[in-house]
């Protein structure tokens, strides 16, 4: 997705611009299906189609660099593929509830929805039915609300402690939170605040923090729902201990087949499921004091075999340094995974020394920007080495064929990508990323009560 060179000044005075032509009803619905975003512009090259593919991931490679006990503990929900990369999930708000579709991302934490009618899609050109925006409006919901400067909830969607300079000396204070931008690896979002219900099933959710949008420039036609570890995630805020999913196999295309996205809030929930093998999360040193700050999940990468050979991971890719970079994290966000170059040059250089019997297509390389692909014009069933990673406690990720090179037109490529910087010591951000292709396939456990991420290989549904 292209980035866009503007000014926050200018975008701050462009947003309160925007938001005084708005006027709020003040106000309580939750419905979450994941599916694949429609863009109907995709680029039919399919060459072409995985070069923009590798540059979103790496452009979110760059960027990446209280509860509440419910009567219903388990809610189930259809989680759909897209064609540019990403799934998603539906959701509802307001009173009456409007329905929205917005992207799982476990890579972020805020919920934000495309909001009024005057909302402003940079990039966003999207012709087919399934792919036209239809923003929430708040004038339709009765239990819309904005939160105000002093709520500890406005904190949360800022990532740090807000001034509030009108409330100065003042018991009741009228100054409501500032506006909001969220900078992604494919552009950027801003909005206001809003407390609105939410509806999943059978469960109503009041007073949930979300944001409500009036210009976007990542191009999708979609919300985003963070399910990361920060306090404004939806699943802090419902206050699930476990949420768990299994990704349709994906070929790059709007199918209109999905799988289930399960949330649970049991709390007697210390047993391991069974046939998943298991691996804790880490935490980061720099935020861990820090409750507003957002905190990705990071796990215990060891190593990588490559067929029989194992390939040793740098360590400071092992987990994240005290001074919060490095590490390597799993996100739902990204479609291919992302390595930095001291590491992806290891593993690049063991497959390509094992590959014997296909020839490396470079050009294929060049138009693509994935490495090593090689030329398997012929062949049926591809014969390449399995990759295998192996994680703290014991647990592997063995990865079949198809989640770790795309075949097609005859080229077989490796579905990792890397922003080719080698030995880069000042490096920000985690080092490692494992996105959502490699993860295809697996059903994929988030234990949040007992820190652990749990997979298993599966056909999913």
């Amino acid at each position: 997705m292209a980035s866009v060179s503007v000014s926050l000044s200018l975008l701050y005075c462009i947003l309160l611009l925007l938001l005084l032509s708005i006027t709020f009803s003040l106000a309580s619905s939750i419905t979450i299906p994941l599916s694949h975003n429609d863009n109907s512009n995709t680029i039919q090259n399919p060459f072409q189609n995985l070069n923009q593919l590798v540059l979103s991931s790496l452009a979110r490679a760059h960027h990446l660099k209280y509860p509440h006990h419910h009567p219903h503990p388990t809610a189930k929900t259809q989680i759909f593929s897209h064609s540019y990369g990403v799934y998603s999930i539906s959701l509802s708000f307001g009173t009456p509830p409007q329905t929205m579709s917005f992207v799982f991302d476990t890579g972020s934490d805020i919920v934000w929805f495309p909001c009024t009618h005057h909302y402003d899609c940079k990039n966003c050109t999207f012709e087919s039915s399934a792919g036209k925006i239809s923003p929430f409006i708040p004038k339709r919901s009765s239990s819309t609300k904005t939160i105000a400067c002093k709520n500890p909830k406005c904190s949360w969607i800022h990532d740090e402690q807000v001034h509030c300079p009108q409330c100065n000396n003042k018991r009741n204070c009228s100054q409501i939170c500032p506006p909001y931008f969220i900078l992604y690896g494919s552009g950027f979002t801003g909005g206001t605040a809003l407390s609105e219900t939410l509806h999943l099933n059978a469960l109503t959710v009041p007073n949930f923090l979300v944001g409500c949008s009036v210009f976007s420039t990542i191009g999708q036609p979609a919300g985003i729902a963070g399910f990361g570890r920060g306090p404004a995630s939806l699943p802090n805020q419902l206050g699930l201990t476990k949420f768990s999913y299994c990704l349709i196999s994906r070929k790059f295309d709007d199918t209109p087949k999905s799988s289930l996205l399960v949330l649970d809030s049991y709390y007697n929930t210390d047993k391991k499921t069974p046939g998943l093998v298991y691996t804790p999360f880490l935490d980061n040193p720099k935020v861990k004091d820090n409750p507003t700050f957002s905190v990705y999940y990071y796990i215990g990468l060891r190593r990588i075999s490559v067929g029989s050979r194992s390939v040793k991971i740098p360590y400071k890719y092992s987990s994240p340094g005290k001074d919060g970079n490095g590490g390597t994290i799993i996100d739902s966000g990204r479609t291919f995974t992302f390595m930095a170059g001291d590491a992806f040059e290891k593993l690049s250089s063991e497959l390509i020394s094992q590959v014997k019997n296909y020839k490396r297509a470079v050009q294929i390389e060049q138009l693509t920007g994935l490495k090593p692909c090689f030329n398997a014009s012929g062949a049926k069933i591809l014969q390449l080495p399995k990759l295998t990673l192996h994680f703290k406690g014991g647990a592997k990720l063995e990865l079949p064929t198809e989640n770790s090179f795309a075949f097609g037109e005859g080229v077989a490529c490796l579905m990792v990508v890397t922003d080719g910087v080698e030995g880069l010591e000042e490096r920000s951000g985690p080092g490692i990323v494992l996105g959502s292709f490699q993860m295809q396939n697996f059903h994929v456990e988030f234990d949040l009560r007992n820190q652990r991420l749990g997979f298993n290989k599966e056909q999913c549904k």
